[in-house]
């Protein structure tokens, strides 16, 4: 990069309703898989920020979960998350799908995004599942129900698109420095994202209520001295004793089923053998418990 060429940093919000593919666009943007992805809708919880960094900007780009009507304290905290990005970042991408008409389901983002002061950008995402002459209606559904910045479809999973998202995002980011090294990908600690890993095999393996009644605790992760190895103890909070019975599956075979799948995965971030432990206890609603949610993690949102 040239000295005297002005390089660009800033924070970008994605957000939108549950399961419109946010997770896979950041995944997409960041070339490897830093967040979790389901066909689960609030698969994400928590604001991950995953840094892009090239020779012209660094983009610090936030996950959020997908804003919907909260059930419990745990979906209050969830809709806070991402609600709350929308006064501390730069630019705003907001997500759609091709087939979701403007509903009451979107009235309120709407309302953020006509307060905010930022650029909002709407991405139709998913645009591969629909016929190519169906996207121009699609635009007009939305164009004037908010002064968009741009309106850009795309499709996340195939990566058609994405380039160009990036270049809209990179020209309404101020001048500024690198927050990050440059080989930084993630703002979480290792045993966060652990944690995420052996979350996501549990919603991809399990149905109906169970996976959204579940958190993940790592208990302890150490490296087997004189090994190339690391040994991984981790615990699965569940709020029924019934959902515990599915959870270890007969025999154990569900719990061994999601061990190792998580544990393949894990080896690959860690780039590193891993030896995983799991457990499973009950912890009666905490999803709906202030104390039980800042120990797993769930910080109350301001």
């Amino acid at each position: 990069m040239a000295e005297n060429k002005k390089y660009k940093s800033g924070f970008v919000s994605m957000i939108g309703r549950p399961n419109v593919g946010k997770s896979t666009l950041i995944n997409r943007i960041m070339g490897e898989k830093l967040v979790i992805t389901s066909d689960k809708p609030q698969t994400t919880r928590n604001a991950i920020r995953c840094i892009h960094t090239d020779d012209e900007a660094q983009m610090i780009f936030i996950d959020t979960p997908g804003i919907t009507r909260a059930k419990n304290k745990l979906g209050d905290y969830m809709v806070k998350a991402a609600e709350n990005t929308f006064s501390d970042v730069d630019v705003v991408v907001y997500l759609i799908e091709p087939d979701q008409k403007p509903g009451p389901g979107d009235k309120h983002i709407l309302e953020l995004v006509k307060k905010t002061k930022r650029p909002v950008i709407l991405v139709i995402n998913k645009i591969d599942l629909i016929p190519k002459e169906e996207i121009l209606g699609v635009i007009g559904s939305w164009k004037d129900l908010a002064d968009w910045t741009a309106i850009i479809p795309l499709s996340a999973s195939k990566g058609d698109g994405t380039d160009e998202l990036l270049t809209v995002v990179r020209q309404h980011l101020p001048e500024g420095p690198k927050y990050f090294p440059e080989d930084m990908l993630m703002d979480q600690p290792e045993r966060f994202i652990v944690s995420e890993l052996i979350r996501e095999k549990i919603l991809r393996l399990l149905k109906d209520e169970v996976p959204h009644g579940i958190a993940v605790e790592i208990d302890s992760m150490k490296e087997r001295p004189g090994k190339d190895l690391i040994d991984i103890e981790a615990t699965i909070y569940c709020e029924r004793k019934t959902h515990k019975g599915i959870l270890i599956g007969k025999g154990g075979s569900m719990l061994k089923r999601i061990g190792s799948q998580a544990r393949r995965d894990i080896e690959f971030f860690l780039k590193q053998p891993v030896n995983l432990q799991l457990f499973v206890k009950i912890r009666e609603n905490w999803r709906d418990r202030p104390f039980d949610l800042g120990e797993l993690g769930y910080k109350e949102q301001k």
